[in-house]
């Protein structure tokens, strides 16, 4: 299986969130690299974050990004 680049942008956009309060959203600027302004509609239009721009993590959203901050440490976790 091997991983597109478009939800590899929607991953590190998630990676971004902080999930230690509800309270901290992010913006994705229009200068920002064309697939992370790609990636943060893709979201928006799956119900994972609360604006186009990016915006809060919606309900769903927040687990999202738990698994996938999760999934991160386990993986770069030195054993």
């Amino acid at each position: 299986m091997t991983i597109k680049q478009e939800l590899v942008d929607e991953i590190e956009l998630l990676l971004r969130y902080n999930l230690d309060t509800t309270q901290e959203g992010i913006k994705v600027h229009h200068s920002a690299r064309q697939g992370l302004i790609d990636a943060t509609h893709r979201l928006f239009k799956k119900g994972l974050v609360s604006q186009e721009d990016g915006g809060y993590l919606t309900d769903l959203g927040h687990e999202a990004a738990e698994h996938t901050q999760a999934a991160l440490r386990i993986l770069t976790s030195q054993n």
